[in-house]
């Protein structure tokens, strides 16, 4: 979107008049696509284990620790994101219930952009408690390196 907006803007100085110099609330358009990229890369990105991890501090702690560590800590997180599963879903329907368009030359329905970044946090949560089962189901710690997960 950014790209072709550059485009458009060099063919306006070279050719005025040709094709339209400006594409409409493209700045908005790309800041969703943005944030939409990001909210659905989040699931991935912890299967993957490419989320910073500060481990080293439970790498030198024994076995068992580092098991009950991770455990405790992925329920943490896993309350946290469904907290804002719920949050966003509410925003979504506030959106819905309301109304709100964004500001802008295009007035886009804001929970669209909304129900995108819910999504990609509700797959983030089975995520998570899909990395406490294996956590269970392996009986020791899976979050050392990336190649565990």
């Amino acid at each position: 979107m950014i790209s072709a907006q550059i485009v458009l803007n060099a063919f306006g100085r070279f050719s005025p008049g040709t094709l339209p110099s400006t594409i409409p609330s493209y700045a908005n358009f790309s800041g969703y696509m943005l944030a939409g990229a990001t909210f659905l890369a989040l699931a991935h990105t912890l299967r993957s284990g490419g989320h910073i991890r500060v481990n080293l501090i439970t790498t030198r702690l024994p076995v068992r620790m580092q098991f009950l560590v991770e455990g405790f800590s992925l329920i943490v997180a896993a309350a946290l994101i469904g907290y804002a599963t719920w949050f966003m879903g509410n925003l979504v329907l506030e959106s819905v219930h309301y109304g709100d368009v964004s500001t802008g030359i295009v007035p886009i329905p804001l929970w669209i952009p909304q129900s995108v970044a819910t999504f990609g946090i509700a797959l983030l949560l089975v995520a998570l408690i899909h990395t406490f089962v294996d956590l269970l189901q392996a009986g020791e710690p899976i979050l050392s390196s990336p190649d565990e997960v």
